[in-house]
């Protein structure tokens, strides 16, 4: 038996998590890691990106539409204040192409 754990960083995560979605697995593997409130909280911080980036709304309103704290959104600034200039428009397109799709997909299965 090992006297270390067999993933100890951060990296390992992400790998897990790529290899599984390889196995078509990812949505097994996120629902066995995160508990129910730790995906709401996923699902807030992505819409906390998403909506800082496009910039239409204060903080403060951000916060009162998603039901969570003004730090929780200072938080999610400050992670992108940390982002350099590439990576930030980066995941701005990601976030924008896939909050399109998900809109587009929702609406098409309205009756």
């Amino acid at each position: 038996m090992s006297q270390s754990p067999a993933f100890s960083g951060w990296q390992d995560v992400i790998a897990l998590v790529r290899r599984a979605g390889q196995d078509d697995n990812d949505d097994a593997l996120l629902t066995a890691l995160l508990t129910p409130d730790e995906r709401d909280t996923l699902v807030a911080r992505i819409n906390i990106l998403h909506e800082l980036l496009e910039g239409r709304m204060s903080q403060r309103q951000l916060s009162q539409l998603l039901g969570v704290g003004i730090a929780t959104v200072t938080r999610g600034s400050n992670e992108l204040k940390r982002m350099d200039d590439e990576t930030k428009n980066w995941l701005a397109d990601l976030l924008k192409r896939e909050a399109e799709q998900s809109t587009s997909s929702t609406q098409s299965t309205k009756p």
